[in-house]
């Protein structure tokens, strides 16, 4: 999925994609709100989506996933940040082997690191983050890089297409645990990808707190929404540097807190220990 403001990264992309030794069945491109450009040749089947409107992040990712799952001929779904770079050509072949070793993998989600091999501690998914080699069943997965099972996603649903930038991963990934799904954080499925800060979008602040505020709403037992937002807010103040980006926050924080989330499901309790186990309980 692209926005078309970074065509030299896009075709780095499908480069690597098309260098890797077990090729992929489908592929699908998705301008999110622009026109694709051209496009250098591929392996497998080729799919070109152009949306009038940007529709977010979960919201173009679903159209490219409906229009994948019409073929009906999909076992896994992998998707990739188009400024992201596959430096090994064995990734597919990876993913490929994890799904069909363990029936209960719902998603395998990758590690990603910048050009000179590092990778953010906020690209780590767990709370303990000191190494990123370190490989292993976790709650969450990183939305830039990361494979699903197509079973999974006809079982679970697909993105949260309303929260159109921010916590989506989140919402996904507990559906997914919920259902009895596995998330597997896998470091040899590399994802190079340059150095960024989630600030760098205008929305940031207040997206964040208003999606923060929805997904609790969707899907913690009701005793833990207080104890999930005071926790959370505390940490917001205590971090936050920018008045302007606080006022964003609190104002998306009202937002989330007396306009519609979509629909409420709340996880099981079983759940809950089962994340708690894992090493990340569902209020931190």
């Amino acid at each position: 999925m692209t926005m078309g403001n970074r065509p030299r990264e896009l075709d780095a992309l499908l480069a690597s994609v098309a260098f890797q030794d077990v090729p992929p069945h489908r592929v699908v491109v998705l301008g999110n709100g622009s026109p694709l450009p051209e496009l250098p040749p591929l392996p497998g089947t080729l799919t070109k989506i152009e949306l009038d409107e940007n529709l977010g992040c979960p919201g173009g990712r679903n159209v490219a996933i409906e229009r994948l799952m019409e073929f009906g001929d999909v076992d896994v779904v992998v998707e990739l940040d188009d400024d992201g770079l596959l430096v090994d050509s064995d990734v597919f072949r990876r993913i490929r082997d994890l799904f069909a070793a363990d029936p209960r993998l719902g998603i395998a989600g990758f590690r990603i690191a910048d050009e000179t091999g590092e990778t953010q501690r906020r690209h780590i998914p767990r709370l303990r983050a000191d190494d990123p080699m370190r490989r292993g069943l976790v709650t969450a997965f990183l939305g830039g890089g990361h494979a699903f099972s197509a079973e999974m996603l006809a079982r679970t649903g697909t993105w949260p297409a309303q929260f159109f930038f921010g916590h989506e991963e989140t919402d996904l990934a507990w559906r997914a645990v919920d259902a009895g799904w596995k998330i597997l954080y896998e470091p040899a499925l590399l994802l190079q990808h340059p150095k960024t800060s989630p600030a760098r979008h205008a929305v940031y602040h207040r997206y964040t707190a208003r999606n923060r505020v929805w997904l609790v709403r969707r899907r913690l037992p009701l005793p833990l929404i207080p104890v999930h937002l005071g926790i959370w807010t505390l940490l917001t103040v205590a971090r936050t540097r920018s008045l302007s980006g606080l006022r964003a926050w609190a104002y998306g924080f009202a937002e989330g807190l007396r306009t519609p989330c979509g629909g409420r499901r709340p996880m099981r309790w079983r759940t809950v220990w089962r994340l708690t186990r894992l090493g990340r309980p569902p209020v931190i």
